[in-house]
């Protein structure tokens, strides 16, 4: 398979248009893919800078450009050097112009916007971060989402991906030696929801932590016998509090919070399509 160079342009951070780059790359298994990252590209001179590394290592350009004569002038270039060059968003806000009836702004890094919204967003990133395992538990209740499970079932990880959506998230390890303070058995406004996972890949997953740290790799903590212990321990702590549990097993981050966010959205008795743009 040739390797090919894929150029990401845009007028603003570029997280949007690497996601998309990202998306369409993972349905190309073993693709030998080198991505070139050119982030806030806003004027004729960075431009050409560029193309310079464009004309250099010659490949696939995707781009997002909100400026007419930016985008004119990079397809120019990209068409003199026989590139193709993909304008990625535009379907979608051609769809939207002609559905809402209103021309778009052509303004960079308009999803980028400091409104109220995106302080809400730092506050629960703040938040999060104060309260990951069980630190803390005094405030739970301004939560609105605790995730409890056992050690490595992700819940650091997958509080922190919500926090970046804007959810106020804390965590707390289940324990079996040390039960978790009675606050957590009274919240009345955070969703409560129990990680649980696979006894075998929960063993994998701390044996290849332990390994990391260059600790000893066989020790009671991937014991079999005390792993099962301690899951068991945890489901029946789920049950007993009629928690949502979901099961990370085969679940990546990004998965695991999206099934957070629909029990969440399902606990408000909404769906996410009641969402709009600005809010959680």
């Amino acid at each position: 398979m040739p390797r090919l160079n894929l150029h990401l342009l845009s007028d603003s951070t570029g997280e949007t248009l690497e996601a998309i780059a990202k998306a369409a790359l993972a349905q190309f298994e073993g693709a030998d893919v080198i991505r070139h990252f050119w982030p806030m590209v806003r004027s004729q001179q960075h431009l050409d800078r560029i193309m310079g590394d464009v004309a250099a290592k010659p490949g696939l350009v995707f781009y997002t450009m909100a400026s007419a004569e930016l985008r004119e002038k990079l397809v120019e270039r990209c068409t003199g050097l026989g590139l193709p060059v993909v304008a990625v968003l535009d379907r979608a806000v051609e769809a939207l112009e002609s559905a809402l009836g209103q021309h778009p702004r052509a303004r960079p890094g308009r999803q980028h916007v400091m409104n109220e919204a995106y302080f809400a967003r730092v506050d629960a990133i703040h938040y999060t971060i104060a309260h990951d395992d069980g630190v803390a538990w005094e405030d739970w209740e301004e939560a609105d989402i605790v995730l409890a499970g056992v050690s490595r079932t992700s819940k650091t990880p997958t509080s922190i991906y919500l926090a970046n959506r804007g959810y106020k998230v804390a965590n707390i390890p289940i324990v079996v030696e040390s039960p978790p303070p009675p606050a957590l058995f009274g919240l009345r406004h955070p969703l409560v929801v129990g990680l649980t996972t696979a006894p075998d890949r929960l063993i994998q997953v701390r044996r290849n932590r332990l390994l990391s740290l260059n600790q000893a790799p066989e020790t009671a903590y991937v014991d079999q016998e005390r792993v099962g212990r301690e899951l068991a321990y945890a489901r029946r702590m789920y049950a007993d509090n009629d928690w949502p549990v979901i099961d990370v097993t085969r679940r990546s981050i990004e998965e695991t919070a999206a099934a957070v966010i629909n029990l969440y959205n399902q606990s408000r008795g909404q769906s996410r399509g009641d969402q709009d743009e600005g809010t959680l």
